[in-house]
């Protein structure tokens, strides 16, 4: 495919100047060879991990320093642990798998180790209930080491049993531990995308995939065409994407030659930073609507994803992760802002999680609101994502504070606001104990 001089100029322009950047490159690994009923045995075993993690991050660093392409995060997915923890349903050796992790993602230069992890859409096994249970502990223990817990699919249900569980572990955690788990509906069995980074059944032992940025670069082509037409502005919007997926694919492909490890795919989201120029709501902004929250967001929202997809899907046939926006509250600093104001608030996020894949999104909560707001909260994300039949997750941090007050988490975290909660009264509902049965959307699967 040949580019035109101006084109290269835009792409030279964009990083150079919009803050064009890989999210992120995600050694997605197959640990399930660890699995014994020794925990001894199972932490020397996991071990081995530390050379291959090293050369990865090695490689990496030779990657961008090549390129001349700044990469955000080097990032590596794990099986789930839940499979460590069936033949040994205990939460000391939870901890210790947990802490080994984090400890070989330091030695390894890693940012985020994924996986620690469980699927419970109908009920408990042995494995995801202890991994619930040290869940806490585990997090706040740890610094890199990420985790999920999916407890919802559209071909199970909704546990709402576990969900309980999880809001219960949350409010014991920090700020920073809080931001690194997140409970989800309608996961794919292989994830890329921290905090539910994770290694599925079925995949290659080992493969490299790629998060590309960006959003910075899509307000800049905006600003500088100009779009009079819905048609001229989905054009723009494509166009830009388009470039930005295929820095993504150069980079992964060039990163898996390195090491001669299979490509995984590409995760087309644009992701945003606390930076200036590298905002999901900067976009919309851009696109007419003064502050983002307005009527008109979510309309602008669902044009930009799928503009992003149609043209990111034309730069690359490794399509992968989510594939969406990203509007994780804190680490847009506008949205952030924007929360703060009062223009955004908890409804208006769950309306766009009808257009894109992020759900409720590091959005802080205050401890005082009580578990019950905050499981009727992602009760609500989650029953969205079982009803649409698309995956949806929700991260929230809780705080000490009021409504309004804000935490700087620093880095790529940001600022997180605790957000307004409805003030209604939600016990009697959230009481009730069991799953929500299979929806009639099921049925449409055969």
């Amino acid at each position: 495919m040949k580019y035109t001089a101006d084109e290269m100029g835009e792409v030279i322009n964009m990083l150079s100047w919009e803050d064009l950047d890989i999210r992120s490159v995600t050694l997605s690994v197959n640990t399930l060879y660890a699995v014994s009923d020794s925990p001894e045995r199972s932490l020397e075993k996991l071990s081995y991990l530390q050379g291959p993690l090293t050369r990865f991050s090695e490689a990496v660093d030779h990657v961008q320093e090549k390129l001349g392409v700044k990469i955000v995060t080097k990032r590596v997915a794990v099986s789930p642990v839940q499979y460590f923890l069936e033949p040994i349903p205990d939460t000391e050796y939870a901890l210790r798998l947990g802490r080994k992790l984090d400890e070989i993602a330091f030695k390894s230069r890693i940012d985020y180790i994924g996986g620690f992890s469980a699927y419970a859409d109908r009920g408990l096994g042995r494995g995801s209930y202890v991994l619930l249970l040290s869940l806490h502990e585990v997090m706040n223990s740890t610094q890199r080491l990420s985790g999920m817990l999916n407890s919802a699919s559209t071909q199970e249900g909704l546990n709402v049993d576990a969900v309980k569980m999880f809001v219960d572990e949350i409010m014991k955690m920090s700020p920073y531990a809080s931001s690194r788990v997140a409970i989800m509906a309608n996961s794919p069995q292989d994830s890329p995308f921290v905090p539910s980074a994770h290694h599925g059944r079925g995949m290659p032992n080992a493969s490299i995939n790629i998060a590309v940025s960006g959003p910075g670069a899509i307000v800049g082509a905006i600003r500088r065409s100009r779009p009079s037409t819905f048609q001229e502005l989905y054009e723009v919007v494509k166009k830009a994407s388009f470039k930005v997926t295929r820095l993504g694919e150069l980079v992964g492909r060039t990163v898996s030659e390195e090491l001669g490890v299979q490509m995984g795919s590409v995760d087309l989201s644009l992701a945003p930073s606390p930076a200036v120029r590298d905002s999901v709501a900067e976009i919309v902004e851009s696109m007419g609507i003064s502050k983002i929250g307005g009527h008109g967001s979510v309309t602008a929202l669902a044009l930009l994803m799928d503009a992003v997809k149609k043209g990111g899907s034309m730069a690359t046939n490794l399509v992968g992760g989510l594939s969406s926006a990203f509007i994780p509250v804190s680490e847009d600093s506008i949205m952030a802002n924007r929360m703060k104001e009062g223009y955004l608030e908890v409804n208006d996020l769950l309306a766009m999680s009808a257009v894109c894949n992020s759900g409720i999104d590091m959005v802080g909560v205050s401890r005082d609101e009580g578990h019950d707001k905050v499981t009727a909260l992602i009760l609500d994300v989650l029953s969205m994502g079982l009803i649409l039949n698309k995956i949806l997750g929700v991260r929230v941090i809780p705080l000490d504070g009021k409504p309004g007050d804000e935490v700087d988490l620093g880095g790529l975290l940001g600022k997180v606001v605790i957000a307004r909660l409805k003030p209604v009264d939600v016990r009697d509902f959230t009481s009730k104990t069991g799953f929500m049965p299979t929806p009639v959307k099921r049925l449409e699967t055969g």
